[in-house]
Parts: C-alpha cells; sequence; structure tokens
C-alpha cells in the first residue's frame, strides 16, 4: 500500500513540474520562432499591374529587404478592382509573416469611403508593419489666372464663385480630392472637370482649357520651369526639398490641410507581433538606407516609416478624413 501512495504522490509531483514548464516551453518555442524567423521566402502583394509608382516603390525596397532578412521577398502583383482584389489576397492570407502587402491611400482610405464594400476592413483586416513613403501634390495655375499665391487664388475663387474649372485624372484621386479638401477649408467653390487620367488634365491645363489643376511635381516640373504654368503651393505638411521656395497649403491659412499619396507594408490581422516587430525593424532599416533613400527621392518619394503603432494611427486618421470629406461631398461609387 506504502509503494502505491509513493508512486501516486510521485505521479502528482511529476504532473505539477509539466504544467509549470509548460509557459516556459511555450515561451522558448515563440522565441525559437522569431530567431528562425523568416525560414522561406516573403510574397509581397502589390495590388497594382506593374510599372507604375507602387511597383517603382517595391523594386528599389524589395531586394534591400530580402538581403537584411536573409531571405528572398518575391514580388506578386495581382492588379484589379483599383487595388482592391491585391488587397483582399493579403486580408485573406495565413497569418503566418509570409505574406505582406503593400497598403496604398486608395486600397486603405478612399476607396473603402467611396465604395463602401470593398471585400475587406480596412482598419480590422490588416496588421499595419510600417508607413514607406508620402508623395505631396502641387497646386499649378495657368498663367491666365493672374495669381501667385494661395492667398490671392482663394480671393478669386470666391470673386468667381463656380466659375474657376479645375482638372483631375478621376473621380476619387488624390488630385480631385486635394481639390475638394481646399473647397472645404477656404469655403470656395470651383468647377470640376474629370478627365480619365492625369495626361489629357495636365495637356487641357496647359492649354488654358481648364485654369487649375492639383498633380505630382513630376508632371508639371518641366511645364512651370518654362513659364507654362504656375507652381503656387504643396500639399503636404512640409515644403518640398527640391522646389524650397513653395510653401505649403497649411502655412499659407489653413493649417492641418494636409492631402498626399502614400505607401506602407502591411500583413494579415493576427500576424505574430514578434513577425510584425521583425519586419518592422528591416523595412525601416531598408527604407531608410542612404541608397534607397536617394533613389525614391529622385522618383518623387518623400521617404517616411515609423512603428506599427505609428502606422496604425495614420491609417485611422486618414481612413476618418477622407471618409468624411466624401460623405459631405455625397460621393459614391458610380
Amino acid at each position: 500500500m506504502s509503494t502505491c501512495r509513493a508512486r501516486s504522490r510521485w505521479l502528482l509531483a511529476l504532473r505539477g513540474l509539466l504544467w509549470c514548464a509548460l509557459p516556459h516551453a511555450v515561451i522558448a518555442q515563440a522565441q525559437r520562432d522569431a530567431d528562425h524567423y523568416p525560414a522561406r521566402p516573403i510574397r509581397c502583394v502589390v495590388p497594382f499591374a506593374p510599372g507604375g509608382s507602387s511597383d517603382s516603390i517595391t523594386r528599389v525596397i524589395g531586394p534591400r529587404l530580402a538581403e537584411q532578412l536573409g531571405q528572398q521577398v518575391v514580388l506578386d502583383n495581382r492588379a484589379g478592382g483599383n487595388g482592391a482584389l491585391g488587397t483582399q489576397i493579403v486580408a485573406q492570407a495565413a497569418a503566418d509573416g509570409y505574406t505582406i502587402g503593400l497598403a496604398y491611400i486608395a486600397t486603405l482610405a478612399t476607396n473603402p469611403a467611396i465604395s463602401g464594400n470593398v471585400g475587406y476592413d480596412p482598419i480590422k483586416d490588416f496588421a499595419p508593419i510600417s508607413q514607406l513613403t508620402a508623395s505631396a501634390n502641387v497646386l499649378a495655375l495657368h498663367p491666365a489666372l493672374a495669381v501667385s499665391s494661395v492667398k490671392a487664388f482663394v480671393e478669386l475663387a470666391k470673386a468667381r464663385p463656380g466659375h474657376i474649372n479645375y482638372s483631375s485624372g478621376g473621380i476619387g484621386t488624390i488630385g480631385h480630392l486635394s481639390a475638394e479638401l481646399l473647397q472645404q477649408a477656404a469655403g470656395i467653390k470651383l468647377n470640376h472637370i474629370v478627365y480619365k487620367g492625369s495626361g489629357q488634365a495636365v495637356i487641357d491645363l496647359l492649354g488654358g482649357h481648364v485654369g487649375t489643376m492639383f498633380g505630382g511635381m513630376a508632371a508639371f516640373a518641366g511645364h512651370a520651369k518654362n513659364g507654362k504654368i504656375r507652381l503656387i503651393a504643396v500639399t503636404g505638411r512640409m515644403r518640398m526639398p527640391i522646389a524650397p521656395e513653395l510653401p505649403t497649403i497649411a502655412e499659407s491659412g489653413y493649417p492641418g490641410f494636409e492631402a498626399v499619396g502614400w505607401f506602407g507594408l502591411i500583413a494579415p490581422a493576427r500576424t505574430p507581433a514578434a513577425r510584425i516587430a521583425r519586419l518592422n525593424h528591416e523595412t525601416v532599416k531598408a527604407a531608410q538606407s542612404p541608397a534607397v533613400r536617394e533613389r525614391l527621392t529622385a522618383i518623387g518619394f518623400d521617404v517616411v516609416t515609423g512603428t506599427p503603432q505609428d502606422f496604425t494611427r495614420y491609417i485611422r486618421s486618414e481612413a476618418l478624413k477622407w471618409r468624411n470629406l466624401i460623405r459631405q461631398m455625397g460621393l459614391s461609387a458610380q
């Protein structure tokens, strides 16, 4: 009998030791996973066709990120639905850190506000990694509008409500929404002329068929140098290093004004925090490396990085800002 009781006490003690050791085993396994991640190539879903600005960013950062991670970063272009298709793929992927995606202002902020249902929740379905870039627009005027500042432009628009035409490359584009944001902030009324793409919109600005347009510096710089258009302000929080003489709209009398296109990296929701942290560390390191910064700056991007928490807050603030504006406009998918 005593032998049986002794054996029972021994088994109970062993069971207790095993239960106590279990959390430590789980922690140790998680640490081993973090130490060995990534153990295979990482897929980066780019929700647009090859050849655009999104492709430029990923092809600059991807090789540097792969080198630092010690694994390939395979770019997977999945165009469709103005970015919705590829973003859906990221939302539905396994949350293991081996699928990440390129996020854009349209996919996580403006399109969901316009369309309502894009097949994913831009806030709940993703784990933000880091913002990568921001690119401000420039407010360009045809010389026929004889003003050279935001203040003077607003005064002219107030004197001629609804008579100044502005062009954009399409409904819901950042150029369109920049103009709408200025109208709201300044209390003016402009007349929107919509084009299928920014190319023709720029051509008609040069021809004087429209008076103004918000667009990228790359599209305007040469024409401004030749005197065919006048640049009066930028839409970012800070002045552009390549055009420091241009004030921001915020400093021209409209504090808080910001309308920029931005890109970043995201993963599926519930991706382990340790893997998000590793991806964030390597992404920031890659994006801020001198070679990558130089190449991105040369093609018109400002490098903007931060913590996953920083990017989460920024996505939420952008989604709220554009949703409120779009609702006030009564804008919906056509």
